[in-house]
């Protein structure tokens, strides 16, 4: 859609009447253009190409027409422009004027079409555009612009619960920025706005604003957010430090804040999603001292909210039990029918780790009895292990919505080659084999893929999940059960009933617990020297505090 300048045409033959009582000559006559029809051409095909210091050279006024066209052209923010001039008319005093029509072309096919006239004046540079505001869009006063905005369906979506509370919602927020190139003393700026913040964000601290600093090469950076409760708890403004404002915005937040999740990224990608496509658009006039005025514009209904499987309260255990140990731990709860994600949390030094539930690690023995029985029945070589592997939830690779957070490149697919020093396992899968495992033990010889969002399938890749033959799942499921009664989960207590895998990769871990136990599937990551007897820890905070 190409920026052009269209001049309105007479046809053939038109007969020029002349008025010399009234002084008016018209420019759209046979005769060549006039300097005025040069003027206001190159004013309107610069416009067209948003090109506001060139427009303004052929203005009265192009200091304050370069300051106004731009930044209209900044915040239109469009495409391309359109701009076609009409009865255009020259006088014998010296002026012109014409008409302009011009069109702002947007994503999505959207566009807004608008009218305005102006004057031009032959002066001792030769003639220039008389500069108005108005000549923008009729109306607009000094300082003026227009604007494109984008406009958000009310209400928000919710993300919901499994038992239909509110679990994350959306609220006002304030980021706490600040900008290495608005202060003269940055280190300075680093410890004061720690001070004013250290009320309610006492981890945050100089040093940690300065490592954000450091990162960031020169550019802002957001110190803290947060909610409108939490900067009434502080006893000086931030932004009062030289270098630092408080931008108010909106979050997706959780609703009750001792909560916290690894799941908040990828469930807010998904409402974010929802809000992006039910977007509206809006053109808007905007001066001093004035309310914006609506132009042009188009806004569709709410979205849904999000229903989810996750449990409150299995979630805030979680959090308890990820904190148990002093190294990386991450603990997430399916429904050990279903495969819905109860809840998912991790401790402070699984989040520096930036642990997922999507990214493969090293499983060492922890699935020792998996691949013992997949020996056993694979009589037909490779190929069927294979198969009976991607139908524990093991071979394949899955995108949970809601969880799955987007990464570079692809998240860590799950490697395996009979050699369990070398396989690799991401949490999803681990969590899928438990499922697998207890829906085969109750009778349910399928297997699924975990999910988060009711009625949002989980996308599998690399293989297939489908049925389970009780001669590869019994032993393992034997296996479970031994080891919890007489094995290395078997100092486990307030656990009755349960099954579990457990194994590390060497003295360095990382270390794996699988378990089902009360109808759920626990599992469990840790890191670091002693990883296994870490993820043992974890576990007994679990079963002693649900």
């Amino acid at each position: 859609m190409g920026s052009r300048v269209k001049w309105a045409a007479l046809a053939a033959g038109v007969v020029v009447i002349c008025a010399a009582a009234f002084g008016i000559k018209s420019l759209v006559a046979s005769t060549p253009d006039t300097g005025a029809v040069a003027a206001i051409d190159t004013f309107a095909e610069a416009w067209s190409r948003q090109d506001a210091a060139t427009a303004a050279r052929y203005t009265t006024a192009p200091q304050q027409a370069s300051d106004a066209l731009a930044q209209t052209f900044q915040a239109m923010n469009a495409k391309a422009v359109d701009v076609t001039v009409e009865k255009p008319v020259e006088y014998s005093d010296g002026t012109a004027s014409f008409y302009l029509k011009t069109t702002w072309h947007f994503d999505k096919d959207r566009s807004f079409t608008s009218t305005s006239s102006g004057t031009a004046r032959h002066l001792s540079a030769g003639w220039r555009v008389t500069w108005e505001p108005s000549v923008v869009y009729p109306g607009m006063p000094a300082g003026g612009n227009l604007r494109e905005i984008r406009t958000e369906a009310t209400p928000a979506p919710i993300v919901r619960s499994r038992s239909g509370k509110t679990f994350m919602y959306l609220q006002p927020v304030n980021e706490i920025v600040l900008d290495p190139a608005q202060t003269r003393d940055l280190p300075a700026s680093a410890r004061s706005l720690a001070d004013s913040i250290s009320p309610i964000a006492p981890l945050v601290t100089a040093a940690v604003i300065n490592q954000k600093l450091a990162a960031s090469q020169g550019k802002p950076i957001t110190a803290v957010t947060l909610r409108n409760s939490d900067m009434e708890v502080l006893t000086t403004d931030p932004g009062r430090v030289p270098g630092v404002t408080v931008r108010k915005t909106g979050m997706l937040v959780m609703a009750d804040r001792r909560l916290s999740s690894p799941l908040e990224p990828g469930l807010t990608n998904y409402w974010q999603a929802i809000r992006d496509a039910t977007a509206g658009w809006q053109v808007q006039l905007v001066g001093p001292g004035l309310a914006p005025q609506r132009l042009e514009g188009e806004q569709g209904p709410a979205g849904p909210n999000v229903q989810t499987t996750i449990d409150q309260g299995v979630q805030l255990t979680l959090g308890d039990a990820a904190v148990e140990v002093g190294q990386p731990a991450t603990i997430v709860a399916l429904d050990a029918n279903t495969g819905g994600i109860l809840g998912m949390a991790q401790n402070s030094y699984a989040v520096d780790r930036g642990i997922g539930i999507d990214a493969a690690y090293p499983v060492g023995t922890t699935l020792d009895p998996v691949f013992a029985a997949v020996d056993r029945i694979a009589h037909d070589g490779q190929q069927n292990a294979d198969a009976a592997l991607d139908r524990l939830g093991l071979g394949v690779q899955f995108s949970i919505p809601g969880a799955s957070a987007p990464s570079v490149g692809q998240p860590g697919a799950a490697t395996i080659d009979f050699r369990p020093q070398n396989a690799t396992m991401s949490m999803s899968n681990m969590a899928a084999l438990g499922v697998a495992l207890a829906r085969s033990a109750s009778g349910t010889r399928s297997s699924v893929a975990p999910f988060v969002i009711q009625g949002v399938p989980t996308k599998i890749s690399g293989g297939e999940l489908g049925d389970l033959d009780p001669a590869l799942t019994t032993p393992v499921w034997q296996a479970m059960t031994t080891t919890a009664k007489t094995g290395d989960a078997s100092d486990l207590t307030k656990a009755a009933g349960l099954r579990a895998l457990v194994g590390t990769n060497g003295p360095e871990g990382p270390g794996w617990f699988v378990g089902v136990q009360g109808g759920k599937v626990i599992v469990i990551y840790t890191e670091g020297p002693k990883s296994g007897t870490a993820a043992l820890q974890v576990a007994q905070k679990y079963f002693t505090i649900r």
